[in-house]
């Protein structure tokens, strides 16, 4: 009861005050309008003058079973809401508040009709609403790469003028559409939406890194190229995966459900750290990308509960709960060590959400009394006079101005569902799938057409994909699986010994303590060679570990480093580049020596190359504002030196004088890529290199300068290593068939 009084507290707060503006100003006590109340900037983009506190609130009057005030506000969008505004909207947003709004409210609605004997009047004006808003959405969908445009005008379409440069978005912008515009489609027989929402999701896994199955988190709408590659489960990316499992559950679609286990399999490997999730390169998996957690990754208990995978959600919904007992509140942002990064609280729903799941899960009443201190919680902090105010600093606990629709859509129906008995609900929520944005979809609507198949036939998908199975929640305590995290924060106890294991990828042979571990671990260290080159050869006995536990630690430690090992000589012999050039001026026989790429310039791959005249830098290292030989490098492949500053800057120098690519060559006297692992030159983050940048050790790059001193004039072609190969086999074969031929030819003759 306390938590449906917390639901019209803010309600009828901005009924009083705001409506029909789109938010409710809790500390100001007055409604928030595009266009009127001062700009946020960018955070202004959700706002569309369409009463979206109320259309994302109508289903939550439903589940209270507020039958009469949901007739009301039904009578209100339909007589006040319009979408013909002068307007610049997020895409992603008005998707799953308005659309998602409109479409759960038309669907209750007519539930309503039949079981409640309600509305008769009601003639599914909602459904006609969510298509108009549709078609004004579908404009953002006309790209290069049927991936949407972050933002569209909903009178002009991608036509105003401030759309023109409009280029990037994140993955969950693009990837939480399909939901709601599967359902648009079916509902009202309109096959378009559901089809651009499919080819969305299609181009989005295209752009998977094929090598770690992980995704960026902003990318290029246009080329399908990735601005950041950071990859994680948090802000940018969240409700991506939760699209591709919850496509599968409400349109029965294998495909999604491959997907998604392809993804999740991944998330577990690289981005999952015990109970935490840190973001890494989607490229380099092994690498972290940020030392801090946000909120938004909180959703992902929930899902995990969702996808049958219980014990990693009790573990990471227990860190989260720890996190909000040190904090009071749970902060927008938190580093590693459980410090604030960023101090905001805006009254999320993620972390309630993933208590509800968990507790419907497991029946646990751990999370009924988790549920309760959040209440409590925003009741002491978060609750003013006029509504819920978000908290500016949890640390100071200073309130913030806003309260956003998803405190009344997400917050406080999640918490209502947490502490009501299901049968008392006026609808099995079983029978519905929950949106990113809480609201309801009928499983039925799976049933009204648009022709799903199996995709396990497509050679896209293998068997492993399908094979995660939901173990049996009956047989899962959730405490013994909390107890051990029970100071996982605080750090009061002891942490358990297999929380400390080293991994393969952190290990250092310098590291005396990584040392002393790997030797308590069974493991000993041979080394291979000289000792200047490093290489060391490792060999495990459960005889020599300090215990039988250590001993497996040592066991796994070298599965670890064996896959470890594998991959990156896999990744080097697919990403090794080549530097070619012909034997001399008459010869048509090539050879090719080894070059490493970088992350910032375009890969060459298949039979794309580049060819020209190799001309020197000057100075040698590329680092001035200007070439002194920059007339002479237009059209040409430059060489220039490592050291005094960056590969990109270096790149970039080279690209404004107009190279068609650049040689980056070792400082380092007889550094070679026989004996050194290659690897790919990093940048700044900026991706504006458009030309090829390769990298060559000191004894490779020796004999290609003894060719150019040899032939001022040589020519040289930059392509992938395997590529070259492919193409003297090929030539290989040609000369082979020829000489046949000619044998054959004498013989007869």
């Amino acid at each position: 009861e306390e938590s449906r009084d917390m639901f019209y507290h803010a309600y009828n707060a901005y009924m009083s005050n705001a409506y029909p503006a789109d938010e409710l100003m809790p500390l100001s006590c007055k409604g928030r309008y595009r266009g009127v109340t001062p700009s946020r900037g960018d955070m202004d983009d959700i706002l569309g003058n369409f009463s979206m506190t109320l259309v994302d609130t109508l289903d939550t009057l439903v589940l209270l079973g507020d039958f009469a005030e949901f007739e009301h506000a039904v009578k209100l969008v339909i007589r006040d809401v319009q979408f013909d505004s002068d307007i610049i909207v997020s895409v992603f947003e008005t998707n799953i508040r308005m659309v998602g709004g409109l479409l759960s409210a038309h669907i209750l609605a007519e539930y309503l009709q039949k079981q409640a004997d309600v509305m008769h009047w009601y003639k599914g004006e909602m459904l006609e609403m969510a298509r108009e808003l549709g078609y004004r959405l579908l404009p953002a969908f006309n790209t290069t790469t049927g991936i949407p445009h972050a933002r569209v005008n909903l009178r002009l379409g991608m036509k105003d003028p401030q759309l023109k440069k409009s280029r990037e978005t994140c993955t969950a912008c693009a990837g939480t559409i399909l939901l709601e515009f599967a359902a648009l489609s079916r509902l009202t027989g309109d096959p378009i939406f559901e089809v651009r929402a499919h080819a969305a999701m299609d181009a989005l896994w295209k752009l998977r890194h094929r090598g770690s199955d992980l995704m960026g988190t902003v990318l290029n709408v246009h080329s399908g190229d990735w601005v950041r590659r950071d990859s994680g489960v948090g802000a940018g990316i969240d409700s991506y995966y939760e699209y591709l499992f919850k496509s599968y559950v409400l349109l029965g679609d294998d495909k999604y459900l491959a997907r998604f286990n392809r993804h999740y399999n991944a998330v577990m490997k690289y981005v999952s750290e015990g109970p935490m999730l840190l973001d890494v390169l989607m490229h380099r998996p092994h690498a972290k990308s940020r030392n801090f957690m946000d909120s938004l990754l909180a959703f992902w208990p929930g899902l995990q509960v969702l996808s049958g995978d219980l014990k990693p959600a009790v573990q990471t919904h227990e860190m989260l709960y720890q996190v909000m007992q040190m904090h009071t509140l749970i902060p927008e942002a938190w580093t590693v060590d459980f410090q604030i990064h960023w101090g905001q609280h805006h009254l999320r729903p993620e972390f309630i959400e993933s208590t509800y799941f968990l507790y419907r899960a497991t029946g646990d009443h751990h999370y009924l009394q988790v549920g309760k201190r959040a209440l409590k919680t925003l009741q002491q902090y978060a609750k003013v006079s006029c509504g819920y105010a978000a908290v500016n600093d949890v640390r100071t606990g200073k309130h913030e101005d806003r309260m956003d629709s998803f405190v009344l859509s997400e917050t406080f129906k999640y918490l209502f569902l947490l502490f009501s008995d299901p049968q008392d609900l006026i609808i099995n929520v079983d029978e519905f799938v929950f949106t990113t944005e809480a609201h309801l979809l009928p499983l039925s609507i799976a049933q009204l057409g648009n022709s799903t198949f199996s995709f396990r036939q497509s050679d896209e998908h293998n068997v492993l994909d399908f094979m995660r199975t939901c173990p049996s929640s009956n047989k899962l305590f959730p405490e013994k699986v909390r107890k051990p995290l029970r100071n996982f924060i605080s750090g009061s106890c002891p942490r358990s010994t297999s929380g400390k294991r080293l991994s393969a990828l952190d290990f250092q042979a310098s590291n005396a303590d990584h040392l002393r571990a790997v030797y308590d671990m069974g493991i000993t260290m041979v080394t291979v060679g000289d000792r200047s080159q490093g290489k060391v050869r490792l060999f495990h006995s459960f005889y020599n570990a300090k215990s039988q536990e250590e001993g497996e630690m040592g066991l796994q430690f070298m599965q670890e480093m064996l896959e470890l090992t594998k991959m990156q000589s896999m990744n080097q012999l697919a990403q090794l580049q080549a530097v070619a050039y012909a034997l001399d001026d008459q010869s048509q026989d090539w050879t090719a020596l080894m070059a490493g790429p970088s992350h910032f310039s375009p890969e060459l791959v298949g039979e794309q190359f580049v060819e020209g005249d190799i001309v020197w830098a000057r100075p040698l290292r590329a680092c001035d504002e200007k070439l002194l030989n920059a007339e002479n490098v237009s059209g040409k492949i430059l060489v220039a030196e490592r050291g005094d500053c960056t590969f990109v800057s270096k790149a970039r120098l080279a690209q404004k004088a107009g190279a068609t690519a650049l040689i980056v060559c070792d400082n380092v006297a007889g550094s070679s890529g026989e004996t050194q692992p290659m690897f790919a030159m990093s940048g700044d983050g900026t991706d504006d290199v458009v030309i090829p940048v390769v990298f060559m050790y000191s004894l490779e790059f020796a004999k290609l300068s003894d060719a150019m001193q040899r032939r001022p004039q040589l020519r040289v072609r930059i392509l992938q290593m395997v590529e070259f190969k492919r193409w003297q086999l090929a030539k290989e074969a040609h000369q082979n068939e020829t000489a046949a031929a000619a044998a054959a030819a004498a013989a007869t003759a």
